[in-house]
């Protein structure tokens, strides 16, 4: 009998915060209601961002909740032979090219674009797509500029990935965090224009990485926050061309703060670290977040209170997004 496998995958680029918290504790309680496994991966393939002090306190943190995972634990920079080898194939298929327009060429580019009166088109997150203009350079001129050196991207030819496929591509999202009933949702890689899939000095991005993580650690079903869930798509024409298996998904609802944003490391957002050294205590953040394991919502479909912890009177509690 194959064991359901669920996956937690935070980066490394700052502390843990609320909605990690979330995250990794949902993961762990559907592992256990269905009796399956919690694998712990480290996306660290941002080497600018991403440091050791980082990654030490994400497992101070989750060992202080109360998760517990498979070893050995995945680290994204320890595999990037496996990347390069999937990237490698890409290219062989002619399905990414390098892409040479720096930001400000790319944002001139659009600007000039605009001014002709072209409403330029953007991905579901506001971002312009890239103007896709390396795409007509021919192989000698791509491969001299290779040479000396320019600084480039390998991005994925949408278009011709989806004639690949030549089908409607979709996935299976679940309706609720009890995982008792899916629906299908339409992926729409296109909205996302040529994306990123490596770079010159990485030989992976997050989608290329997540989508070879997951079918190497035979991960069944991916549960993450609602701000990814567009992305999916882009991650379900890469699991297509390269004949990787498909995942279950189920996007969870945002931990947001009181001012109603998710919550966010670059902004500075409290820290599991900073609730811990107030006072609060891993059933504190529980009731907090409002997960509870199988003596309480999943058996009687009733959240215990919420009442603060000592000391908390200095921020304020964050809600859930509906």
């Amino acid at each position: 009998m194959t064991l359901l496998t669920f996956r937690f995958a935070p980066s490394p680029n700052g502390e843990l915060h609320l909605g990690h918290a979330y995250s990794a504790l949902l993961n762990q309680k559907l592992a256990w209601a269905t009796g399956g496994r919690l694998l712990l991966r480290i996306e660290d393939i941002d080497t600018t961002r991403c440091t050791p002090e980082f990654e030490a306190g994400i497992f101070r943190d989750l060992k202080w909740l109360g998760l517990g995972w498979e070893e050995p634990v995945r680290r994204q920079s320890e595999h990037f032979a496996d990347y390069q080898a999937v990237l490698d194939r890409l290219i062989r298929e002619e399905l990414v090219y390098p892409a040479f327009m720096s930001r400000g060429e790319i944002r001139a580019f659009i600007a000039d674009s605009e001014k002709r009166g072209r409403d330029w088109p953007r991905d579901p997150d506001g971002v312009p797509l890239y103007p896709a203009v390396d795409k007509a350079l021919p192989t000698r001129q791509r491969m001299r500029l290779i040479a000396e050196n320019a600084p480039f991207a390998w991005r994925l030819d949408v278009g011709a990935a989806m004639a690949r496929v030549g089908t409607d591509l979709s996935w299976l999202e679940f309706s609720d965090e009890r995982l008792s009933a899916t629906r299908t949702v339409d992926a729409r890689p296109q909205d996302w224009g040529d994306v990123i899939v490596a770079r010159r000095e990485i030989p992976t991005s997050y989608h290329l990485a997540v989508v070879v993580d997951d079918a190497l650690q035979g991960v069944s079903h991916v549960v993450r926050g609602q701000d990814l869930y567009s992305a999916t798509g882009v991650q379900r024409l890469l699991q297509e061309i390269l004949g990787l298996p498909q995942p279950s998904y189920f996007h969870h609802r945002l931990v947001l703060g009181p001012d109603g944003r998710k919550l966010s490391k670059s902004l500075g957002d409290t820290g599991l670290a900073a609730l811990r050294e107030a006072g609060a205590s891993p059933a504190d953040v529980r009731r907090l977040i409002g997960i509870y394991f199988l003596d309480t919502v999943v058996l009687t479909g009733q959240r215990p209170s919420t009442a603060p912890f000592s000391g908390q009177s200095h921020w304020q509690i964050a809600n859930l997004e509906d």
